[in-house]
């Protein structure tokens, strides 16, 4: 079996690949970071830009937000505990919407700076080393964007997701710094202060949407009307299954948990009925993306349409009425198995008993009878049939 496969088959396996992942990009982004921020400072120093600098000092505080990433992606991966029965992967959608408030924060502030800068005298005029800098910086910045968005995509990371966006709302700041460059060499005074504040407008959109996203996880919404209708549709294509409602879902971290309820023949045995749901869930866990975990309750029929089933007694209950009923009855002590179908409301019951209990068809057949006439005063036995092997 291949890597990919396994993955597949085992959600263990396919969170701990996501962790691995996470893990790479980030160290990537961090590294590339730390050079990008540490020549921005440098170059800005020497080269008069002042805009610079503050884009290197940005820099340097993202690296602190992918330090946060990088523990959230860690916890997230560790497995179910006795505390955590459904894993850690709620860390990283916390992490993920303590980053959506931190780019919104980070947005108003540079607004709030570029404001400032229109009431301000215009900044001696950078050299020109400067420019080129800040282009690479860009450069290096939508790079850092296209990698993360694309491994987290692949590996469905909100997380990254929203650090990727990051990444791009640096890119377009770095052009804001450009631009202001190339102003400033020009002789044009507020034009990198105005653009600022667009671009702080873009990032604090950004971050309410990544903040929104996670918040929808937080309160587990469900998946899409498309997905839910395709995952329906996937349901019943399992044989054996009559229908099925309750279908609920839930995302958590980068996989969905689900649970549902499905209609089987009530006179199916416990295993069939187990057989069932187990390729139920095979199904929607291998071909569903992102799918996890699926819960399957197994139902003899609609229990939001039929009668409740939760006055009727319990077995032992019921056999002890069935002995009581069948006393005059010979053959009763030769019954074998006593099989319950809870249907209806009410109970059926199948006796099995040895061929050798009677003589011939007409005796089984008045043997039949006399069961059913002997429980048909019972107010919870709908049913009596008699099995003989």
């Amino acid at each position: 079996m291949d890597a990919h496969a396994r993955l597949l088959v085992d959600p263990r396996l396919r969170q701990d690949q996501r962790y691995f992942d996470s893990r790479r990009a980030i160290g990537v982004s961090m590294s590339v970071n730390l050079v990008v921020a540490l020549a921005q400072i440098a170059i800005g120093f020497l080269g008069a830009s002042q805009g610079l600098v503050a884009g290197g000092f940005e820099s340097l505080s993202d690296l602190l937000t992918d330090t946060l990433i990088l523990v959230a992606a860690k916890h997230s991966a560790k497995a179910a505990d006795e505390d955590h029965p459904y894993g850690h992967a709620r860390i990283e959608t916390a992490a993920s919407a303590g980053l959506g408030a931190l780019m919104i924060m980070l947005g108003a502030a540079l607004a709030i700076r570029g404001g400032l800068r229109v009431s301000m005298k215009s900044l001696p005029p950078p050299a020109m080393v400067t420019l080129a800098a800040a282009v690479v910086v860009i450069l290096a910045k939508e790079m850092l964007y296209r990698y993360l968005l694309r491994v987290s995509r692949r590996i469905n990371s909100n997380l990254l997701r929203a650090s990727a966006w990051h990444y791009r709302s640096d890119a377009f700041s770095s052009i804001v710094i450009a631009v202001g460059i190339v102003g400033a060499l020009a002789g044009v005074r507020y034009l990198d202060a105005v653009a600022a504040i667009g671009i702080a407008l873009f990032i604090m959109k950004t971050g309410a949407e990544i903040g929104w996203r996670a918040a929808r996880e937080l309160v587990d919404t469900g998946l899409e009307a498309d997905q839910l209708r395709r995952m329906r549709a996937l349901i019943l294509s399992v044989a054996g299954v009559r229908t099925l409602h309750q279908l609920r879902t839930r995302r958590t971290g980068g996989v969905v948990l689900v649970d549902l309820h499905i209609e089987v023949d009530g006179m199916v045995s416990v295993s069939e009925g187990h057989q069932i749901s187990e390729a139920v869930r095979s199904k929607l866990v291998h071909e569903m993306e992102h799918v996890a975990d699926v819960v399957v309750h197994i139902d003899p029929e609609d229990d939001e349409t039929e009668a409740p089933s939760d006055h009727l007694p319990p077995r032992d209950v019921v056999l002890e009425r069935l002995r009581h009923h069948f006393a005059d009855i010979t053959q009763a002590t030769r019954i074998e198995r006593f099989q319950l179908h809870y249907l209806n409301g009410g109970v059926h019951v199948e006796l099995v008993l040895p061929f050798a209990s009677v003589t011939g068809c007409e005796d089984a057949r008045l043997l039949q009878d006399r069961f059913r006439r002997a429980a048909q005063t019972d107010p919870d036995i709908r049913r009596v049939d008699v099995l003989f092997h």
